[in-house]
């Protein structure tokens, strides 16, 4: 993920001042629900200003009142995203660290579930916005306040950011129940002669997604315990 210079700031200046004669003004709020719709409906790649616009039934002067170029709304999207994890302040207060560090990275993942098509959104920039920013600070002081190192807690925040990231992005392409099951037929019916292994677990195959995430989420866990122990 790379941090553009547009996204590092909010639309200001002269080009986010811009004013289109005939168009009323489009409330921020609405602009970024519609924009949220338009990628939960068809996908991150038809995010654009002019696609927005259409929906807004608006023009794109209109969107670059608040936004510089399509970084900064997209920054905007994500934070919006970022905004509806849900965190127990008081049950999180209550877990060791690793405990919290788990549930933390689990909320993340559950709320990019329910947008399943925003995560390649997250690929183009850092995240920055304010949730995003409140999120990283949340993690790193339970990581910090378990007793990790800086560079410890540092490299363990990037590590869970991309195990939550890496899986939410084939959220949009997983399976459904169907489909599971004809690949799950497909590897009963192999000959056993040439797949004896695949045919041992057969019946524990395909994995969801959401099981191999909570999997490799508590492997994570278990070698960060390791290294703090060491």
């Amino acid at each position: 993920m790379r941090v553009t210079s547009s996204s590092l700031h909010a639309a200001g200046g002269t080009e986010s001042t811009r004013r289109s004669r005939g168009r009323p003004a489009v409330p921020l709020d609405r602009i970024l629900a519609t924009a949220l719709q338009l990628v939960d409906e068809e996908g991150a790649e038809a995010l654009s200003m002019r696609t927005l616009a259409q929906r807004l039934e608006s023009g794109t002067a209109t969107l670059y009142r608040h936004f510089t170029n399509r970084a900064v709304l997209v920054g905007h999207v994500v934070d919006r995203v970022l905004g509806e994890v849900e965190l127990d302040d008081e049950a999180l207060a209550k877990m060791s660290w690793d405990q919290a560090c788990q549930a933390l990275a689990q909320a993340m993942f559950d709320t990019l579930g329910r947008h399943r098509k925003v995560a390649p959104l997250l690929v183009e920039q850092t995240p920055i916005g304010p949730n995003a920013m409140m999120l990283r600070e949340r993690s790193l002081a339970v990581l910090l306040g378990g007793g990790l190192s800086p560079s410890l807690a540092a490299r363990a925040y990037a590590t869970l950011a991309r195990h939550v990231l890496g899986f939410a992005i084939q959220l949009a392409g997983s399976e459904n129940a169907a489909e599971q099951q004809q690949v799950s037929a497909y590897f009963h019916k192999l000959p056993p002669a040439d797949f004896p292994a695949t045919l041992a677990v057969a019946d524990s195959l395909p994995v969801p997604l959401e099981d191999e995430f909570a999997f490799g989420l508590e492997l994570i866990i278990n070698g960060l315990r390791q290294l703090h122990a060491r």
